[in-house]
């Protein structure tokens, strides 16, 4: 396992041999749930998995001392002094060059044997699909899970493209892959110098469709994410974004309720799909 404080970071240019898989996961104060994601899940991938960075955004739980207990020579771990959150994508995906890229949450913390592979032939075999999340097993104490089984799961229609059994609905990414084209192509993940959480993920999402691409599950491979207060105590920084991300929603949906009474407007807005009726 090489380990550095201060990356030094390079655009990576040297060519990969065809069908690597790069695996990035971010990580901060999560010491109880991270040996189970290395062990349980990057543990479990194939050979195709080349690369794997685990980036430290300034942990102080014993983070530092369990990543340097590990035994891997393909990982790769970075220590950053602070929490720089999800801006630390880009520069961990500038470390690596294979040309499929996986972004890991470090609460997933199962996944069947070289779920990798399931994920890459799965996307090779989908040239329209930009963006390629795993399912999630059910679980109610996860809070991503329990919205995906229990909240929404309408949301989700299942699919087959290509020999491949999809639900089209909303991706999440929490094991999601994409490619280094795509990466290069859409500028790279977006950062913001005044947040450390943020919706990353769909942010990147919308940027491939801008592309013409699209986004999808697969639905044959679920992992489990251990997600919520029932698992793991949320920095400070994610409190306050879902706090304010909550207030806004529910300001948009008070405007919606106001807009679908008016007369008629529900019956245009089903044949032309403007919103989604409000909650």
């Amino acid at each position: 396992m090489a380990a550095s404080t201060v990356p030094e970071l390079s655009s990576a240019s040297a060519i990969a041999p065809e069908g690597d898989i790069a695996i990035v996961v971010l990580t901060h104060n999560r010491v109880h749930l991270l040996p189970q994601c290395v062990e349980n899940v990057l543990g479990r991938t194939s050979d195709a998995t080349r690369e794997i960075v685990i980036w430290d955004n300034g942990s102080t739980d014993g983070t530092d001392d369990y990543l340097a207990s590990i035994d891997d020579p393909r990982i790769r771990v970075v220590r950053s002094a602070s929490n720089i959150g999800f801006n630390a994508y880009q520069q961990a995906c500038e470390l690596t060059s294979a040309p499929y890229f996986v972004e890991l949450d470090d609460d997933v913390v199962d996944a069947p044997l070289r779920w990798d592979l399931m994920l890459r032939d799965a996307f090779v075999q989908l040239p329209h699909i930009g963006y390629l999340a795993a399912d999630l097993e059910e679980d109610s104490h996860d809070e991503a899970s329990f919205v995906r089984h229990h909240v929404r799961p309408h949301l989700y229609v299942p699919v087959e493209e290509n020999g491949v059994r999809l639900l089209r609905g909303p991706a999440g990414g929490g094991c999601a892959m994409t490619s280094r084209e795509l990466i290069d192509r859409v500028g790279g993940f977006r950062r913001k110098k005044r947040k450390v959480f943020w919706l990353e993920d769909q942010a990147y999402i919308q940027d491939v469709i801008r592309l013409g691409y699209e986004a999808a599950v697969l639905a044959d491979l679920r992992v489990r994410h251990t997600g919520g207060p029932y698992y793991t105590v949320a920095s400070p920084e994610k409190d306050e974004f879902w706090t304010s991300y909550r207030r806004r929603r529910a300001r948009r949906q008070a405007i919606k309720r106001v807009v679908f009474r008016v007369p008629y407007f529900d019956r245009l807005n089903a044949r032309h799909g403007w919103f989604e009726p409000p909650s």
